[in-house]
């Protein structure tokens, strides 16, 4: 089976002679293969198209994909975005009593499928009419007869006569202080049909931000107040769209446990790309894998351990088929060299900064020669502030900090104003640095497929690359990167970590990284930086630790514990109060190698 698939916002008639007509040996012969829609743009048919890959070889600005897919894919499409878009195969199963994980690159469908079960769009089947290049929606019996004998029959004939109430978190909270406006009270009262507000408003630590009104809270304050207003719903069946962006990774753990606390008799079902939290949150999940942008295929359930380990490892077993090159790998740390013999890199001085009733206490450290140097803790107790100072961006209050090295830094908040090109803009930084050393970054962060963008038109995800490859392109000595897995998918991520790494080794260069991802940290980092203190009030380093170490000092306050899978070496989030968890609290192993 063929599909054709047409990336609109890559195809630009204006700028181009129509090679993908021109040079296709179908339409040479006569065969109507690729005609011109409404809009100016190629339809292709993939009835009449032979798969010859010309087009894509020849499209200026790579917007056509020609993808052959199972024959037993054939008519179970579940929904298309018109003629040569998107297409799901396949739908997650929620159950009743059970947190469903959905796992996949973005781009693959992971919000479609959720919009779908929660009602909000009507499944075509994959029927699209070719003339109107739009989508038709099916008839309810249609569906109900295509999952007929599986469990989405009784589900969706229950949907469609309104027989379920389902609640719904959206992916993009940004819009929320659109369609309400007023004090995060009043959104809550207004809706706590469930009775649990003030309970999980305690548990999320949300007292403060009561009276403000939702156009002033922060992004974590309001994905907060998005999750509790999904939660205080009273219905049968509840969909979250990601939980953890703008979460450090105490928010996040308490939103699992709220998650699983207060809807433990509810189906639940959740998108997420921290894979720890989900390990922690899943009790089983639903794998999916495809082309992003051009189809995405959603796997029967697997166990949540199976079902990570084998995305992980990049082969899926029960469908036989390897979505990754290479798996992921994680190692147990050694314990690293004694200070004496450890090569330092650069040294800093002690420092104090004030600003709006807040101070940060930084002693004096070191950063030492070719490490990654993760840096964790809560949200609000100056981690960026102290990056920010190391790399000049902003003065200290007490003491000072000068380098003799250059340094490159990534800040949190990115915005994408420049009214320019990605590739422009790249270029326009990298001064003295090689073109290969460039290639290296660009090419493994997904740059050349959105090079043409203008920075203006990127996503979240895609804007968080370019701002990493902005800051590697710097010829530097020293990297800083604040919280660079912001927006990304799993993918994005296992990219990111690697691109690291390697420009680490291979340049001889220093790296500090902040970060809410603990597998991301525990892949990257040779040494952990801990911060404590109060939110908002104080902020203090514990100290640089080797990982077990500093791990098992940021877990104990984190109140959980993580072990070794035994098959890959992952760490996974122990289950709250199971054997293990009691366990390993009991003898002080919350990092257990």
């Amino acid at each position: 089976m063929r599909i054709a698939i047409l990336k609109r916002d890559k195809c630009q008639p204006r700028k181009c002679e129509y090679e993908c007509i021109k040079y296709c040996p179908m339409v040479r012969t006569g065969m109507e293969t690729v005609v011109l829609g409404g809009d100016g743009k190629p339809v292709i048919s993939e009835e009449l198209c032979e798969g010859c890959g010309i087009c894509i070889k020849k499209c200026p600005f790579a917007a056509i994909s020609i993808i052959g897919l199972p024959e037993e894919l054939k008519g179970e499409a579940t929904h298309r975005y018109g003629e040569n878009g998107f297409v799901i195969y396949g739908m997650p199963i929620p159950k009743p009593g059970k947190v469903t994980g959905l796992i996949g690159e973005n781009g693959t469908g992971k919000s479609t499928a959720i919009k779908i079960l929660s009602g909000l769009q009507v499944p075509n089947l994959g029927k699209v009419d070719f003339e109107a290049e739009a989508k038709v929606e099916a008839s309810w019996d249609a569906i109900i007869k295509k999952y007929a004998g599986s469990e989405l029959q009784n589900y969706f004939d229950k949907l469609s006569k309104g027989k379920i109430k389902v609640a719904y978190k959206p992916q993009y909270i940004d819009a929320i202080p659109d369609f309400f406006d007023g004090k995060v009270h009043e959104l809550l009262e207004g809706t706590d049909e469930a009775g649990v507000a003030k309970r999980l408003v305690k548990a999320f630590e949300l007292e403060e931000a009561m009276e403000k009104d939702i156009k002033e809270l922060s992004g974590g304050e309001l994905q907060r107040v998005a999750v509790i207003g999904c939660m205080i719903r009273d219905a049968d069946f509840y969909f979250f769209d990601e939980i953890t962006p703008y979460l450090d990774i105490y928010q996040r753990v308490q939103v699992a446990k709220g998650i699983k606390g207060v809807l433990k008799d509810k189906a639940v079902v959740v998108v997420e790309h921290d894979l720890a939290i989900l390990d922690m949150l899943a009790d089983y999940v639903h794998l999916l894998y495809g082309e992003p942008g051009g189809y995405g295929v959603v796997t029967m359930p697997k166990s949540t351990n199976r079902g990570i380990n084998e995305y992980l490892g990049g082969f899926l077993h029960a469908e036989n088929v390897r979505i990754r090159d290479k798996p992921i790998e994680f190692s147990a740390h050694p314990p690293r060299e004694k200070l004496k013999e450890r090569d330092v890199f650069v040294e800093y001085n002690g420092f104090e900064k004030k600003y709006n009733g807040f101070v940060l206490d930084a002693k004096p450290g070191s950063i030492e020669k070719r490490e990654v140097l993760g840096i964790v803790g809560r949200n609000a107790i100056g981690k960026s502030t102290f990056v920010k100072v190391l790399a000049g961006e902003t003065e200290p209050t007490t003491g000072q900090i000068s380098f003799d090295i250059n340094v490159s830094y990534k800040p949190q908040y990115i915005k994408g104003r420049l009214d320019m090109r990605v590739k422009d803009f790249i270029y326009s930084l990298k001064g003295e640095l090689s073109e290969v050393d460039v290639i290296d970054v660009l090419n493994p962060l997904g740059i050349p497929e959105i090079e043409e963008k203008n920075i203006r038109e990127l996503s979240g995800g895609e804007l968080q690359s370019v701002a990493i490859a902005a800051c590697l392109c710097h010829d530097a000595s020293l990297y800083m990167l604040d919280e660079p897995s912001a927006h990304l998918d799993v993918e994005q991520k296992v990219r990111l970590i690697k691109t690291i790494r390697r420009y680490a080794e291979r340049r001889d260069v220093s790296m500090l990284i902040v970060d809410h991802d603990i597998y991301l940290i525990d892949l990257l980092s040779d040494r952990l930086m801990v911060f404590d203190g109060e939110p908002g009030v104080r902020g203090e380093i514990k100290g640089c630790f080797g990982m077990r170490e500093g791990m098992n000092l940021f877990l104990k306050d984190l109140g959980v514990t993580f072990r070794r899978d035994e098959s890959t070496l992952r760490p996974r989030i122990n289950k709250i109060d199971s054997a293990k968890d009691r366990e390993q609290k009991k003898k002080g192993r919350y990092y257990y190698l």
